[in-house]
């Protein structure tokens, strides 16, 4: 009974909150940051009735021509594919530009793309790339779309690895030209994440006229060999894209792509709504459900690459103690908290801090978090010395799903514990700062990236990342950061998965924090959308060797 009270007492904190009112939007940021969903949904735990959907006359063959429209829910602010760091403006770059490899279609490979064809050394250390002939920038103010060569590809690899603002491409030692058509990569150290790490919109290949020329406004004026060539970037309003008819993998469909800014999921949703935009992207909260139950609308949701969690400090303050951590775990119930968060079926509960989708994942290791369990939570509060509870502080950013998980959090480790928890929210800058500081007693955001488990664990968890926004608190566990360091080194994936998952049980041991939901990915779409593909990494795409996106007219 009182576990059932608990749940009608939050549910009310939430009604009456200032910070996220019953009904209100749930629009999220992802900067905290693969095919067809289904129809079907869960609303606050129970199952949601299936929608008949109104099907249109779609002709056989592709319609050329049309503007999409496509919404983002965070404003891009520098498309400049070296200082860009949030997934927004990867959205805008992944469509201007190309990369030396990529994803394929389900995320299961890496394919090519400038690069034709790749060898690497024994020892990991040296990648050869045969690159791509015949294909052209787009013209700019400093070059009139000349074709690009070697040297492009090694020059913008260098300056990733130099100037990337997250680091994007520390591996690389240097990148230089062997061949008239061949570039040679040199590592500093055996990486096997490098070629996922080249698929990132961070090393997309861009001319070094432009780049140059345009200096600290490039990223206003991107160039480079896509599908699509940028006309216009308004900040906090929208990027307006023009196809590049001499694409090299195909021409597009679309006559233009037009990226625009829509922060609140509920006027995103009116918009697709009312034919503003035809596709909706990262859609939560109520937003979800008026696609979902709109007979002329389609939603796309899928399992993500993705992990909501909050990082308790492992140096400083009560959270230093396993025991402080392990009773704050216990204290918070995360089904029922997942529940209250996402009431429209956005996301499942979580245990671990590697989701589902990677293939380092562990089921195993999921019965070493500890359960609910409310009267543990206060005894080994008590055996590390607060019989009375203490005093801390949890930082979030200022959007609506983190907002909601930490009034839960304030009002679980009240109840329980009696544990005061000092909200502080912030915009992502000042947040992200905070978070890498080391100074935060909890920090609450999501992590999501690629199916390679070295993009959360040791992001999240190597002691190499102390002081960047993944390991703000001071994870530091000298095995854990040799099974990271050898994962790198070792060149079968099998191999590599067992280091990981052996790091994976070993972190989950040491309850570094609360993993407490991975989020789908979800987009509304009006139905004259063709040929889109959704992907677990939430990146979208609209020319590929495997799609072609259209309209219908």
């Amino acid at each position: 009974m009182k576990r059932k009270s608990l749940a009608l007492a939050l549910a009310a904190v939430l009604c009456v909150s200032s910070l996220t009112a019953c009904g209100s939007s749930g629009n999220d940021s992802k900067k905290d940051t693969a095919d067809k969903g289904t129809e079907a949904g869960t609303e606050s735990g129970g199952e949601t009735e299936q929608v008949e959907k109104e099907q249109i006359e779609v002709p056989d063959e592709p319609t050329k021509g049309g503007t999409l429209t496509v919404s983002l829910s965070s404003s891009p602010r520098n498309l400049d594919p070296a200082k860009y760091t949030g997934s927004y403006e990867g959205q805008v770059i992944n469509n201007v530009c190309d990369r030396v490899v990529e994803y394929n279609k389900d995320l299961s490979e890496i394919v090519p793309s400038l690069a034709e064809d790749w060898t690497v050394s024994d020892d990991g250390l040296t990648y050869v790339f045969k690159i791509r002939q015949g294909v052209k920038f787009q013209k700019g103010e400093y070059q009139d779309g000349r074709e690009m060569t070697a040297e492009d590809i090694a020059y913008s690899l260098n300056r990733s690895a130099k100037d990337s603002s997250l680091n994007r491409l520390d591996m690389l030692e240097n990148a230089e030209v062997t061949g008239d058509w061949e570039v040679t990569c040199t590592l500093a150290e055996p990486n096997a994440a490098f070629l996922t790490a080249l698929t990132d919109a961070g090393n997309s290949i861009v001319p070094k006229e432009e780049v140059e020329g345009w200096g600290d406004d490039f990223g206003a004026h991107l160039v480079g060999t896509g599908p699509f060539a940028m006309e216009s970037f308004e900040l906090d309003q929208q990027s307006v894209l023009v196809k590049n008819p001499d694409y090299w993998v195909a021409e597009p469909n679309l006559d233009k792509l037009v990226f625009k800014v829509i922060t609140d999921s509920n006027q995103a949703a009116n918009a697709l709504k009312t034919g503003e935009i035809d596709i909706a992207s990262s859609i939560t909260g109520e937003a979800v459900k008026s696609v979902r139950d709109d007979s002329k609308l389609q939603l796309m949701e899928m399992p993500g690459l993705h992990v909501a969690y909050i990082y308790f400090n492992q140096v400083n303050g009560p959270t230093a103690d396993k025991k402080v951590r392990e009773a704050l775990i216990k204290a918070i119930n995360v089904e029922e908290m997942t529940a209250s968060i996402y009431q429209y079926g956005e996301a499942v509960p979580a245990k671990l801090s590697l989701p589902p989708g990677s293939w380092g994942y562990d089921a195993s290791c999921e019965e070493l978090v500890p359960d609910y369990d409310p009267e543990g939570a206060k005894k080994l509060l008590t055996e590390a010395g607060y019989p009375d509870g203490f005093e801390c502080d949890l930082y979030i950013s200022n959007t609506a799903l983190r907002e909601k998980m930490a009034t839960l959090v304030q009002a679980y480790l009240k109840t329980n514990l009696n544990v005061t928890v000092n909200i502080n929210k912030s915009e992502w800058g000042t947040f992200s700062e905070s978070a890498a500081s080391g100074n935060a007693d909890m920090y609450g955001m999501s992590w999501t990236w690629y199916p390679d488990p070295y993009f959360f664990l040791n992001k999240l968890f190597s002691s190499k990342e102390i002081g960047a926004l993944g390991n703000g608190q001071g994870f530091s566990n000298a095995e854990v950061d040799q099974l990271l360091d050898d994962a790198l080194k070792a060149t079968d994936q099998n191999e590599r998965a067992e280091m990981y998952k052996k790091a994976l049980r070993i972190v989950t041991e040491e309850l570094p924090g609360i993993f407490y939901s991975n989020e789908n990915v979800i987009h509304g779409l009006n139905p004259e959308v063709q040929d889109f593909v959704q992907k677990a990494d939430n990146q979208m795409f609209f020319v590929t060797p495997w799609t072609n996106v259209w309209k219908v007219q």
